[in-house]
């Protein structure tokens, strides 16, 4: 009998120098709130956004057409467009356009993983079921890259690796510590994920800055198809590229 793929969860970027990634596809993790915003803005019809590892990065693209988007400790970085609420990625404000992000955890994460990985592509419950349908097919083995914070281990993006395990249970190999610990949290968590991740140190820090809002809007199930997917520099619509 053929081995099955295997799936493992890198708990922060401090140990992806740990995980042989050159063969596999990393799923990247910030849920509050770079990921998700990134697959919403995707889906709402941004052709591409690039995200950059320093707010001075966003400076080479200004007066070029581009919107820029930076964040810092939760908060914009004053002088930019907007910074990384899913709110400010309606369609209305991004179909059409390219955003050059930066953020605290979730950029640095894409870049550490870019540096080796066969193919880096975005996680959020917001498409949840629509990457895990993928995955399904792919025939790479996958690392679940939790952001985390500042190179710390957070809640919510090991809650979401653990969602994706219990779903791809019975399509990959899961025999990591750290897949089975994600998985345990999400299934004590499922029912109520917001009331759940009150418990979370990022969300109280997204409490003192009143936008409790993000938090629900980035906890909602499958409300979007896009999967984006790092080509060069780039993060497009997974469906503009050939697989």
């Amino acid at each position: 009998m053929q081995n099955k793929k295997s799936i493992e969860v890198c708990l922060t970027p401090a140990l992806l120098n740990l995980y042989d990634t050159k063969e596999s596809v990393v799923v990247v993790i910030d849920i509050l709130r770079a990921t998700s915003s990134m697959v919403y803005g995707i889906d709402n019809g941004a052709n591409a956004i690039i995200p950059v590892s320093q707010v001075e990065d966003c400076l080479n693209y200004a007066d070029k057409g581009f919107l820029l988007a930076a964040e810092r400790n939760g908060e914009v970085v004053e002088g930019y467009d907007f910074g990384n609420s899913p709110f400010s990625y309606s369609r209305e404000k991004v179909k059409g356009r390219t955003i050059v992000l930066t953020t605290t955890n979730g950029t640095k994460a894409l870049h550490m993983a870019n540096a080796q990985a066969a193919q880096v592509v975005i996680g959020s419950f917001l498409n949840l079921k629509a990457l895990c349908n993928w995955l399904r097919m792919q025939k790479r083995d996958v690392l679940l890259l939790c952001a985390g914070w500042k190179d710390k281990f957070n809640l919510e993006d090991t809650l979401f690796a653990g969602a994706v395990v219990n779903e791809l249970r019975k399509d990959f190999t899961h025999f990591c510590d750290s897949c089975v610990a994600a998985e345990d949290i999400y299934l004590l968590a499922k029912d109520d994920l917001r009331s759940y991740l009150h418990k979370s140190s990022h969300s109280h820090r997204l409490a003192e800055l009143n936008i409790e809002e993000d938090v629900k809007f980035c906890l909602q199930l499958d409300i979007c198809e896009a999967i984006p997917v790092l080509v060069g520099e780039e993060l497009v619509p997974l469906t503009l590229v050939c697989t």
